[in-house]
């Protein structure tokens, strides 16, 4: 039986996949049959368990728990010998023998292109401006070595092929290792992730785990107490973080869990109660699990922001205010707190100073500026048009990668998804009203390759780091030049060339002004009706370019001096595979770019809170 999308489940197709075991065609267990979804045991630490998603932390039988006089306690409810599980024994940690079967599903093979390596272009990040303001900022470091980095991240580093760092890591690294908060402000695929599970990590690694309170009651029995949070604003940024700090926590005593809301809690509390010390959460289901008595923050040490401003504008405020402030989290001069986004514009930033303690503030790149190894290409577009436009830009695409079609809502996502099903391309998609399952599959789709095609909305715009993506489609252009900047970051990531197409109307005149700053800034063609458009008036859609760059610069240096210092600090390389650059042939395709480096924007808060948290 051909693969059938949800909401063509009853329906004749127009035409069909090949059926199961030609090359391109997809099995019927593609999405929810009895046969398809994850397995229930699979993995030692990967995908299963009933509820068919990531389900959170290892699969059963997996996660860990130390007791307090150190190693793993008898009764944690997991076997001892695991791959991979280190432990914490008389103040030493102890790691885990090697194991090259594990090592090869964590890390895949040299070439894999289900994992991310850096690309051509990588040495460019040398040429990357950094600025650090604040006080006695640490000396940023220009290799991965040990020190600062413990011994043993530093080989799982080795293993998952990161060669050098990124600027950003280059400082947050020395930064939390010296017990300072980060406010950090980089663009999108500059290595943000690692910013801040490498130095979070080597610091658990030589510090080891807290001391589990006693048991005062049966409500107390069972409960995790994690020494490291990390929030996240979607179900995949989440999956996607807890799913790389597996590489890193590889044979230490560290284990990690997720919790997100669409998945079964049931198991995500199983999990937690074999021990969470790095604990990944989006702040709905958190909140939850602290109601029902779960989990406690008394232990956290380190407390990450992920997509900081993204969390604002979601409306999480209270969420988050709710678990830094009336939980059991410890005050901000007894945590390392740090602040990831790809900008902080100044309102974050004064409702930020009461959360942070003594924070140094880092700017990496041009933030609001589109990275050099992305080719931009606007194409006058037409609603009417835009379906047989996009599958003649597919027809001529020659690159074997992956391709992203953003699109405006959850509709219009299911209905090009079922039109270019019915056109034999095999394409999925994901938005919001998908349920988890069905989200966390047609992912795995997509990264493997099975549907090459994801038409996605903006829930897959911001954090979601898929290895060969070469082409991202802007079938419907957003309504914010700062969305259409992180929707065209999901390409040409980590050195790596990618090509992102916009279909232009006059329907998308109010972002033209900052759609010419933007091209005319990374150094791309700008054609002329595009030009032409933005002369017809329309009000711009983020105040303007320079309005936007607040975002890079720390609001304090508007008060008192500071420390500051910056420079070309950069150069990185991932595991995995290459992207490769990407070009059409064809006259409805005019202009070719070199570009300029930088990508990510700057956001404007609409928030009225006079506080953040």
């Amino acid at each position: 039986m051909s693969y059938v999308p949800p909401h063509r489940k009853g329906m004749a197709p127009e035409s069909s996949f090949s059926e199961e075991g030609s090359q391109g065609g997809f099995r019927n267990d593609s999405y929810g049959g009895r046969g398809g979804g994850f397995g229930r045991g699979s993995g030692g630490g990967g995908f299963g368990n009933r509820s068919g998603g990531y389900g959170g932390g290892y699969s059963r039988g997996g996660g860990g728990g130390y007791s307090r006089d150190g190693g793993y306690s008898r009764d944690s409810g997991y076997r001892r010998n695991q791959p991979g599980e280190g432990k914490w024994v008389d103040g030493k940690h102890v790691p885990a023998e090697r194991d090259t079967a594990f090592e090869s599903t964590l890390y895949g093979e040299v070439g894999d292109l289900s994992y991310q390596s850096s690309g051509i272009n990588f040495d460019n990040y040398d040429d990357i401006p950094v600025e650090a303001t604040g006080d006695n900022i640490p000396e940023p470091i220009t290799e991965f070595t040990s020190p600062p980095i413990d011994s043993l991240l530093l080989e799982n580093i080795k293993l998952a092929r990161f060669t050098k760092p990124t600027p950003v890591q280059k400082y947050s690294i020395p930064i939390v290792s010296s017990g300072r908060d980060l406010m950090a402000c980089a663009q999108t695929g500059s290595g943000k992730t690692g910013g801040f599970l490498f130095p979070v990590l080597s610091e658990s690694f030589k510090n080891g785990p807290s001391e589990i309170p006693e048991e005062t009651n049966r409500f107390s029995r069972g409960k995790a107490y994690p020494t490291a949070l990390v929030l996240a604003p979607t179900r995949e940024l989440a999956s996607q973080i807890y799913e790389e700090s597996k590489k890193f926590i590889y044979r230490s005593w560290v284990k990690a869990c997720v919790a997100y809301g669409g998945a079964d809690i049931g198991t995500q509390i199983r999990n937690l109660q074999r021990g969470c010390d790095l604990l990944v959460a989006t702040p709905g289901r958190l909140n939850d699990l602290l109601e029902r008595g779960k989990i406690s923050l008394r232990n956290i040490k380190y407390f990450v922001l992920d997509e900081a401003d993204r969390m604002l504008d979601m409306g999480f405020e209270n969420q988050i205010r709710y678990i830094v402030q009336e939980c059991d989290m410890p005050p901000a001069d007894q945590r390392q707190s740090l602040l990831f986004s790809a900008t902080f514009p100044k309102e974050i930033q004064h409702l930020a100073r009461d959360f942070l303690n003594d924070y140094i503030f880092l700017s990496v790149g041009k933030v609001g500026s589109t990275s050099e190894n992305i080719t931009q290409k606007i194409v006058y577009v037409d609603e009417e048009d835009k379906e047989p436009t996009l599958l003649d830009i597919l027809a001529s695409d020659e690159e074997t990668g992956l391709t992203l079609v953003f699109v405006e809502t959850k509709r219009m996502a299911d209905i090009l998804s079922d039109f270019l099903y019915s056109h034999n391309l095999p394409a999925t998609s994901i938005h919001g009203d998908r349920t988890q399952r069905e989200r966390e599959k047609a992912l795995e789709l997509f990264k493997t390759g099975r549907a090459p095609i994801l038409v996605a909305t903006a829930v897959a715009a911001r954090g979601l780091d898929i290895p060969n993506v070469t082409h991202v489609i802007n079938y419907d252009l957003p309504g914010d030049i700062d969305d259409y900047v992180h929707r065209i970051g999901r390409t040409g990531r980590a050195g790596n060339t990618g090509l992102a197409t916009a279909f232009f109307n006059r329907g998308n005149k109010n972002i033209s002004r900052d759609m010419i700053d933007l091209l005319t800034e990374a150094n791309q063609e700008v054609p002329q009706f595009l030009q032409s458009v933005s002369r017809e008036g329309g009000r711009s859609s983020g105040g303007g370019r320079g309005g936007r760059s607040s975002g890079t610069r720390d609001v304090r240096r508007s008060y008192k001096g500071g420390n500051s210092y910056g420079g070309g600090y950069g150069g990185s390389s991932y595991g995995g595979s290459s992207f490769g650059g990407s070009s059409f042939g064809g006259s409805s395709f005019g202009g070719s770019s070199t570009g300029g480096y930088g990508n990510s924007a700057s956001r404007s808060s609409n928030s009225s809170s006079s506080q953040w948290w």
